[in-house]
């Protein structure tokens, strides 16, 4: 194993075998020496830095029902909000306070939002705040929306593949289409947005030759971000009852998407640090170098619950900036508060 990973250490790609008996074999000293050359790669490129980006859930509302979700339509427990331009440009304004140079504006897919509002959303925040990034993780639009979008001034955009496996897509998407998916992230690239795709680690039904097709996918794709993290359950969902994610395999997908895209912009999600008290800085460690402290109203967050048990507070809250850099100090990084934009790309 130690050879094929240095194999992938040196080229950046493994073929289809050989990623698979990674993946099927791996050991414990062999995950040790995986996430050992991932960090490896991480300081070569970024050096030991890690970007803050402010989130800002400002719409639960949804109009698909993807099965392990809990703002899906179909879950009518679910307590909706939707933020106004006012209230969204006011926690612009505390995120800019506490230092924040980039703005996340994620939600459902949610009808509300025309493109006008969101363009007039975009033009708001970069008038008030010419400096600062703009990312969008709205979901799924035409080529002329992602284009008004970036004309307007969005810098990123996060659309999850979610899987590479069409199958596996379509068991947990109904009605939603596995081509429009993976062609809206080609429509993203060709814009000029910086990209962020990604997937799920666990999800009922998913085998390791999901994992080696999403991989191959994403060095396809060649994103500037890619988001991952643990299926998590949520006990409104079809998909209440089942196992959840782990950490151990999280990291370990972490370490290999690090080394096969080592320009990659990679968060420690959420949901790691949801499942395990220490599950960022894992994520840190084996490759990953952007944490998404929440920047959302204290009255919403709750009510953002895409799973059971999602962080809402605490290091999880932007304010407590003071307390998310002690940890990621004490993890051997230092915070970086700049835009934090991938090293190739630059707005067309």
């Amino acid at each position: 194993m130690r050879r094929i990973i240095d194999k992938l250490y040196k080229e950046n790609y493994l073929d289809k075998n050989e990623l698979l008996d990674l993946i099927n074999n791996i050991t414990d000293k062999d995950k040790a020496y995986l996430i050992s050359r991932a960090h490896e790669t991480t300081m070569k490129v970024y050096d030991n830095k890690i970007y803050l980006r402010g989130l800002i859930e400002f719409t639960n509302y949804c109009k698909n029902n993807c099965v392990y979700c809990g703002i899906r339509a179909a879950n009518k427990k679910a307590d909706r909000y939707r933020l106004s331009l006012e209230e969204i440009l006011d926690v612009c304004t505390q995120g800019d306070r506490l230092e924040y140079k980039t703005f996340v504006l994620q939600g459902g897919e949610d009808d509300f939002y025309t493109d006008d509002k969101i363009v007039e959303i975009i033009k708001e925040i970069k008038r008030k705040f010419p400096e600062h990034a703009v990312t969008l993780s709205i979901g799924e639009k035409s080529y002329n929306s992602y284009k008004k979008y970036y004309d307007a001034g969005a810098d990123r955009y996060l659309l999850r593949h979610e899987t590479a496996s069409k199958e596996l897509y379509n068991k947990l998407h109904p009605k939603m289409s596995f081509e429009n998916r993976i062609e809206c992230l080609w429509n993203l690239k060709k814009i000029g947005y910086q990209v962020g795709a990604g997937f799920m680690i666990g999800v009922p039904g998913q085998t390791n030759e999901d994992y080696v097709k999403d991989l191959h996918f994403l060095k396809e794709l060649e994103p500037h971000m890619v988001g991952i993290g643990p299926f998590i359950s949520h006990k409104d969902t079809p998909l209440a009852n089942e196992q959840n994610g782990t950490v151990e395999k999280t990291i370990v997908l972490l370490a290999l998407i690090r080394l096969f895209l080592p320009d990659v912009l990679l968060p420690a999600t959420t949901a790691l640090g949801t499942i395990d008290p220490l599950g960022r800085e894992k994520g840190l460690k084996a490759g990953a170098n952007v944490v998404m402290p929440n920047l959302s109203p204290m009255k919403v967050r709750e009510k953002y619950s895409l799973y059971d048990g999602k962080i809402c507070t605490g290091d999880e809250a932007a304010e407590c900036r003071k307390c998310i850099e002690g940890r990621i100090n004490r993890a051997g990084f230092s915070l970086e508060m700049s835009r934090g934009d991938n090293i190739k790309w630059r707005r067309k």
